[in-house]
């Protein structure tokens, strides 16, 4: 069995996994800023556990933390990882002013999109921000929307107010809470749906994206896309197949 390790080093976690022709499989995360050398090797060793590594692929909005696992890479799987810019051959073409400023996590989670449903289409990332990027009918990535996190709507309440507690996200269907804690329970479920809400609406009164493919991935994917009217696709392994697409286009003849 034989597959393509892709890494994506996100500003607070690190997944990696093997990747098929059609999906991921052993998925592994860690926290980003504590992974060190030899924790980043073992991860490596526990994802190819018994499998031919074919290549290797990094999307990172963390350069400090490239190499490390550049060279974890080059340690365990005897090869160069390609690391994923603006500048790859991809699926898709970029109509954007500066293209080098595009996360390589969002260039990927698009190609993956358009890989698996073609265009138009929206991918929303539910990571440490929220990034809604659009591709158009033509294949070509446009921009997007990029807000706050989840994890920025409840930890900042606690990190600046002397009286709230931090929460543990729950599916609670209380509109009005009868304690703090259901209080904000109700205010992360209805504010954060309901900004995501607003702005895909927004986005689609735009003919370019009216009959594009929704999709969601991310780590607060499943939360925040739970009972919503919106016709989301989730999509966990979203990112890191479009790594692996990307990388196959890389790795042919010119």
């Amino acid at each position: 069995m034989s597959g393509i390790l892709v890494i994506d080093i996100g500003n607070t976690a690190t997944t990696l996994g093997m990747a098929g022709s059609s999906r991921v499989t052993r998925m592994r995360s860690c926290l980003t800023a504590k992974t060190s050398a030899s924790a980043a090797r073992r991860l490596i060793r526990d994802v190819c556990a018994r499998r031919n590594v074919s290549g290797a692929s990094i999307a990172s909005v963390v350069p400090a933390k490239t190499g490390l696992w550049k060279d974890a890479v080059a340690g365990e799987c005897e090869r160069s990882a390609f690391v994923v810019t603006h500048r790859a051959r991809m699926n898709i073409t970029i109509d954007y002013p500066k293209p080098a400023t595009i996360g390589a996590d969002r260039l990927a989670a698009a190609c993956g999109a358009v890989c698996r449903h073609q265009a138009p289409v929206l991918v929303a990332d539910f990571g440490t921000a929220l990034t809604i990027d659009g591709i158009t009918s033509d294949g070509a990535y446009v921009g997007g929307v990029i807000v706050p996190g989840l994890s920025f709507m409840t930890d900042y309440l606690a990190e600046k107010t002397a009286l709230l507690p931090r929460i543990e996200l729950r599916h609670d269907k209380r509109t009005i809470g009868r304690s703090t804690e259901q209080a904000m329970q109700s205010g992360a479920r209805l504010g954060y749906r309901g900004m995501v809400k607003e702005i895909v609406q927004e986005i689609q009164k735009d003919k370019r994206f009216t009959k594009a493919t929704l999709c969601a991935t991310g780590g607060h994917a499943a939360w925040a896309t739970r009972e919503s009217s919106l016709p989301f696709r989730l999509e966990p392994d979203l990112m890191l197949y479009g790594l692996a697409r990307i990388y196959e286009l890389n790795s042919q003849p010119s």
